[in-house]
């Protein structure tokens, strides 16, 4: 299979992570709009009220869909001032993953999965990060929040005092799924050397024997 015909097979798998993206961030949009969120104030003294208190049921009482802003990553992790620093990171890794992923064109469909979804999960969390706050008059550019809404009600940890998974949404969910993928198919991930590209090879050594005839 010629170069030309190994990158086709690559855009399936970008195709996966901008679908997930969009599921996303449509996912977010609603959830937004239903709970009647309103934010009041700006910068780091901004908040939120919502309209409609009851969380929606999916499964009884043990899965929930609600509504919570995470400034920081993942179970709440906060940065405070340096903000902005997690925004450009997560800038970076989606550029990086994306060309990640261009380079496993030739490699295990499995591995292509994983890194695809960890790609949506990533993207679709930057997208909060960099323009929500921006969207939702609440705070500059990469300065906004992830919004979460997926409440799994799980059995209470007394010691970490947790009562319920901490609330997530659907790019975190990629990103699990994407790293299970990974976990799965880890012999199939390809070392640096195997992605990069060639070396340039070096030139003949002049035979100096020859030149001095």
């Amino acid at each position: 299979m010629n170069e030309k015909n190994n990158t086709k097979t690559i855009y399936p798998f970008f195709l996966i992570s901008i679908l997930f993206v969009i599921l996303d961030q449509i996912s977010k949009y609603m959830i937004y709009q239903y709970f009647g969120i309103s934010h009041i104030g700006f910068g780091d003294n901004a908040y939120y009220t919502r309209s409609v208190f009851s969380d929606i049921n999916i499964i009884g009482d043990i899965i929930k869909f609600t509504y919570v802003e995470n400034a920081g990553i993942a179970f709440g992790i906060g940065f405070g001032p340096f903000k902005i620093i997690l925004s450009i990171f997560s800038v970076v890794a989606g550029i990086l993953l994306t060309l990640y992923l261009y380079k496993l064109k030739n490699f295990h469909w499995g591995i292509k999965i994983g890194v695809s979804l960890i790609l949506a999960g990533a993207v679709g969390n930057l997208i909060d990060r960099v323009f929500y706050g921006l969207i939702f008059g609440y705070a500059d550019l990469f300065y906004g929040k992830v919004i979460d809404f997926i409440l799994v009600d799980i059995p209470d940890i007394e010691f970490l005092n947790l009562r319920y998974w901490p609330v997530f949404n659907i790019a975190d969910s990629c990103v699990t799924v994407g790293v299970f993928f990974l976990l799965i198919f880890y012999k199939h991930i390809p070392s640096m050397k195997e992605i990069l590209p060639k070396k340039i090879e070096k030139a003949e050594i002049t035979d100096f024997s020859k030149v001095a005839d």
